[in-house]
């Protein structure tokens, strides 16, 4: 059984005035994705600044965030290191707060060999106790999962993958992989959601679906039901709207949207910073296009 199908949101982690996690915004927040029919939350992954999270907020917001989904979608929270050892710690953590299942990043910074991604995740998954979806995001990390490696992650236990590669080739490849050995394959790319489903996604594992988990919801559905004409034109509908989501880093322009919308989840810890003004007018514009805000 996957995990989930269609619409995963990668949650923000809303930060009030004092710079600290807002609870009431975040229980506001997590009804606005349910209701808008997203299928899992996702927290503390690349949107929700984990550097910048102490084990305590963690925690806290971990154990919060299960409570309040209620079982409704599963909550599969980011346990990545580029500390094997603090990454098992952190998925075995995740799991005594009540996670369903954790995405673990690739290692960062230290450039780890393909042969020390699978012990990497073998040491992960031994620990989790929970499934383990693996994410590749090479731009972030400087570490790529090459597309046969997989074959060793399926070995070592990891049921999926979130692939956020941004490139169309490796894409390919690693559908390819994923449908002969039996991977749960996720897309971590907005603009590449219809694409990716049509190559054999099982969903998205979403930015956009943050201010607009209806749309997001919606054309999962349309791709997944096979209904591609349809799913095309959505996408081509929100994709300026998508790319003014990355107009800097993942999660700055996320946030300003998010505020747009009405749910104040405040601004980034440093090292990153709020929105420009100027980018700012340009996201505002699209998500007046597309009709999410007035």
């Amino acid at each position: 059984m996957a995990l989930f199908k269609g619409c995963g949101a990668a949650m923000v982690t809303p930060f009030g005035k004092d710079g600290q996690i807002d609870y009431a915004v975040l229980e506001g927040y997590i009804e606005h994705l349910i209701d808008g029919g997203v299928s899992a939350l996702l927290p503390f992954g690349t949107t929700g600044e984990p550097p910048t999270v102490s084990p305590e907020e963690y925690k806290k917001a971990t154990e919060f965030i299960v409570s309040r989904a209620k079982g409704r979608v599963p909550v599969i929270v980011g346990a990545g290191s580029n500390s094997t050892s603090h990454a098992a710690e952190k998925a075995a953590a995740a799991k005594s707060y009540g996670a369903d299942g954790v995405l673990v990043v690739t290692p960062y910074y230290n450039k780890c060999t393909q042969k020390g991604l699978v012990e990497h995740y073998k040491a992960v998954v031994k620990a989790a106790g929970v499934p383990v979806l693996a994410y590749n995001v090479p731009a972030r990390t400087g570490v790529n999962i090459a597309p046969k490696t997989l074959v060793e992650l399926k070995k070592a236990g990891v049921v999926g993958v979130k692939e956020a590669s941004g490139d169309v080739d490796q894409f390919h490849d690693v559908a390819k992989v994923c449908d002969d050995v039996g991977l749960d394959l996720y897309c971590g790319d907005d603009i590449l959601t219809t694409m990716a489903i049509s190559l054999g996604s099982i969903g998205t594992i979403s930015v956009a679906a943050n201010p607009a988990p209806k749309e997001i919801s919606a054309l999962c559905a349309l791709a997944l039901g096979g209904k591609y004409e349809e799913a095309r034109a959505l996408q081509f509908k929100l994709s300026e709207f998508i790319h003014a989501l990355f107009i800097e880093v993942n999660p700055i322009p996320v946030k300003k949207a998010m505020q747009y919308i009405g749910i104040d989840v405040g601004i980034p810890r440093l090292p990153l910073t709020e929105l420009e003004p100027e980018h700012a007018e340009i996201l505002k514009s699209e998500m007046i296009k597309v009709g999410l805000i007035k």
